[in-house]
């Protein structure tokens, strides 16, 4: 079955993606092992059920490289002109330090290479310590390279309110901008969402299901030992319960999620992903794609046959308002991963 139209958002003149996009985070190596064969043979199943955008990082193990080899696929079974239908947005994610025109070319160069493409469709940049002013001297190469036509667009990843501001101030186009968003971590409503607005930059979400603790799976069962999470996704997002308001403030949560998603017949994942595409500035939500272990891309098509009304929003504040803002208690979006 297609998915519906809702699913799609023409972003630019020539730049559609599907507002779920396959996060491949979980191919990096941090979440177990992943056969190539299994994953690449997911791919193709993801992208035939019309999930055809795709979230990746330079530093996510095989991830570009697995891109390259499904464009090859994809251009042998359906024709060049297939490839076409699918995006590939990755990451780069350099150390910090001296930031020359050949050292980020060289970086852009190995992507291309890997993923097989003749231009980035969106490049995603992060830099790890803001007091090292380099990372604008790496945006303004990356912006020459895009003029260059080794990329389509230039963004951001985990750059916080004032940064996001003096990027896009200098004259930096900046498409979007990927932080963490949930139903736990708001923290883009505090300051980000109106710079966003204000600069017409996009919100990609991740950590919107809390690495699959947002689920039926953990209703109603006692709180998970740390030898039970056995995923970098499920201790990060577990870590991030705890500073939000613990383990029965989640509960309560789950609960109202699984009543309102029962009234939708669908599931709590649905629930909160809906929740997050539905707020100011989002153009999409990663969803981690286990590959070739386990498929969702059936229960993912269900967000978009549905819409949250007045009454859903109010039993899900109900409970996320009497939680903690994170932005008090880690800093604005991004700030986790420069203490």
């Amino acid at each position: 079955m297609a998915l519906s139209p809702a699913a799609f958002l023409a972003w630019t003149d020539d730049l559609t993606i599907c507002r779920i996009l396959n996060g491949m985070w979980q191919v990096s190596g941090a979440h177990g092992a992943i056969d190539r064969e299994a994953a690449l043979a997911a791919m193709q199943r993801y992208h035939a059920a019309g999930f055809t955008t795709w979230d990746l990082a330079d530093h996510y193990g095989p991830a570009e490289d697995w891109i390259g080899l499904f464009r090859q696929r994809l251009a042998a079974e359906q024709g060049p002109a297939a490839l076409a239908t699918m995006q590939a947005f990755t990451k780069w994610v350099p150390r910090p330090g001296p930031m020359t025109r050949p050292t980020v070319e060289r970086a852009i160069d190995i992507s291309l290479r890997r993923m097989q493409v003749e231009a980035l469709d969106l490049l995603q940049f992060h830099w790890w310590l803001y007091r090292d002013t380099a990372f604008l001297d790496a945006l303004r190469h990356l912006d020459d390279l895009r003029r260059a036509g080794k990329i389509r667009y230039l963004a951001l990843t985990n750059f916080d309110t004032h940064h996001l501001e003096l990027i896009v101030s200098g004259g930096i186009p900046i498409l979007s901008n990927q932080v963490q968003y949930s139903l736990i971590d708001r923290r883009p409503e505090t300051r980000l969402t109106a710079a966003c607005v204000a600069h017409g930059v996009r919100l990609l979400a991740y950590g919107t299901l809390c690495g699959g603790l947002l689920s039926e799976k953990y209703v109603g069962v006692p709180e998970p030992a740390p030898a039970a999470l056995n995923t970098a996704s499920l201790r990060k997002y577990k870590q991030m319960i705890d500073l939000w308001g613990g383990w029965s403030l989640f509960q309560e949560l789950l609960h109202a999620a699984q009543g309102i998603a029962r009234r939708h017949g669908v599931t709590i994942a649905a629930v909160a992903t809906r929740y997050i595409l539905d707020k100011p500035a989002v153009a999409g939500v990663i969803a981690g794609a286990r590959l070739g272990l386990a498929d969702h891309y059936t229960e993912n098509a269900r967000v978009f046959d549905f819409a949250l009304d007045e009454n859903d929003l109010a039993q899900l504040h109900a409970v996320t308002d009497r939680g903690e803002n994170l932005f008090w208690h880690i800093g604005d979006c991004g700030d986790e991963y420069r203490r």
